[in-house]
């Protein structure tokens, strides 16, 4: 399989991982978190290591239960994406390269939509309030889960999402399992574009 980015994203079992070293992250923005972020300010942020693991079709695990409601007070559950590739990703507001990302995030989202590629972020932290503002001022328009009262969703992908490796994002195929995984913020845009394409394309 091959990226955009000239790097290869090897094909392996789920026990193992692929350290990708992480790529210059690029664009303009006026938030000043994503601004520190990029700088290299931490501020004591605790960040996924930039792996990415693709896992290979004949050793995926079992499909992903999950349920809950989005900010808008909305029922959703892993029934709703049968048959489709869903892209999960696990985020909260004040994390730096949630912010980083969230425009690319839209922006497959878009390109996706019509191709009945879903996306789905799962907030661990915020109140519906927030998450909408965060939406609002990232002009995100896909819906997330509240997850910060019950933690189900993040248990229901607990063999995959280590704790505090937020944002972390899975690509779900369509028999509703994890395809692949990557820690941290997305390293390029066009990393997720190709695994996206990838996982869309299996007829298995």
């Amino acid at each position: 399989m091959r990226s955009h980015t000239n790097r290869r994203l090897r094909i392996i079992a789920p026990a193992a991982a692929v350290a990708v070293a992480a790529l210059l992250l690029t664009g303009c923005t006026t938030d000043s978190l994503a601004a520190q972020y990029r700088a290299g300010t931490g501020q004591n942020y605790i960040a996924g290591d930039g792996s990415i693991t693709e896992i290979a079709l004949d050793h995926r695990g079992p499909s992903i239960d999950f349920a809950g409601k989005t900010e808008h007070g909305d029922a959703v559950s892993s029934k709703d994406y049968a048959g489709k590739v869903l892209v999960v990703n696990f985020w909260y507001a004040g994390c730096p390269p949630c912010r980083v990302e969230a425009p690319d995030l839209e922006t497959l989202y878009k390109k996706y939509q019509p191709k009945q590629v879903s996306f789905l972020g799962v907030n661990l932290y915020d109140s519906a309030s927030t998450v909408l503002g965060f939406a609002k001022d990232h002009d995100v328009t896909y819906p997330s889960v509240l997850d910060r009262d019950t933690g189900s969703v993040l248990l229901a992908f607990s063999g995959t999402v280590p704790p505090k490796a937020t944002p972390t994002t899975l690509v779900i195929d369509k028999k509703g399992r994890v395809a692949a995984r990557i820690l941290g913020a997305l390293p390029d845009r066009s990393i997720l574009d190709t695994i996206i394409s990838s996982t869309l394309a299996e007829t298995d």
